[in-house]
């Protein structure tokens, strides 16, 4: 069953560094009115970090990174080879309020079914691997996905504000398909459509340097 009625989905053109990249999706999440599932990739080599995790153990984990702070919570999360991206919905769409735990689910299920026309199968796992590890893909935890050696291929953090709820997942996947952003949006929404956003630079720019490229949000916990 699809998650949304309507998406719009971004391929965003645009490689971008880490602090920029998580400031294009909070001001996604403050100002769109409909859910959109952006597609992304990297400027450089990093990593992220869930709100909750610890710097100095992400920094012994993956030395030769740079580090950005998330929004979401979630696990410490290598970017140079994965499949990145983001969901947003807005307060008025049922996602938004739905448990934590059973949005995850949903999300997970359609990239399931995305991932099944590649030819990759997977599962969602119901948290019996679980290892309590920093490392996102080193700790399946309920309804992430697994793959056919029961060891984890997707993870995600959330975060629901006023504004709605902010999904950022990570795909460990090499085999990239073209056409991945498109199957998961067939999955997500019973309707769709490419649109193409075009961030406000000084906005961006001032929610970068407020929060996501300080030291003293990196270095918060």
């Amino acid at each position: 069953m699809e998650v949304f009625e309507k998406l719009q989905l971004w391929m965003d053109p645009v490689l971008r560094t880490g602090p920029e990249a998580m400031a294009v999706d909070e001001w996604l999440l403050e100002t769109t009115t409909v859910p959109i599932l952006r597609i992304y990739q990297w400027l450089g080599n990093w990593a992220s970090i869930g709100y909750f995790g610890k710097i100095a153990a992400a920094r012994a984990t993956f030395p030769d990174v740079d580090w950005v702070r998330r929004w979401t919570g979630g696990g410490m999360v290598d970017h140079r080879s994965d499949w990145t991206y983001t969901i947003i919905a807005p307060s008025s769409e049922p996602l938004a309020s739905w448990r934590g735990a059973e949005s995850y689910r949903c999300i997970h299920a359609a990239l399931a079914a995305t991932l099944c026309e590649e030819e990759i199968p997977t599962h969602l796992s119901d948290g019996a691997e679980k290892t309590g590890a920093a490392a996102c893909f080193e700790n399946p935890v309920n309804y992430d996905l697994l793959d056919s050696d029961r060891r984890k291929i997707a993870g995600a953090g959330q975060r629901r504000s006023r504004q709605g709820l902010l999904h950022q997942g990570s795909l460990a996947s090499r085999k990239i398909s073209p056409h991945r952003g498109e199957k998961f949006a067939n999955q997500l929404a019973t309707k769709w459509e490419r649109f193409s956003f075009l961030p406000d630079s000084e906005d961006i720019a001032r929610r970068t340097a407020a929060r996501y490229s300080r030291l003293e949000w990196t270095e918060r916990r």
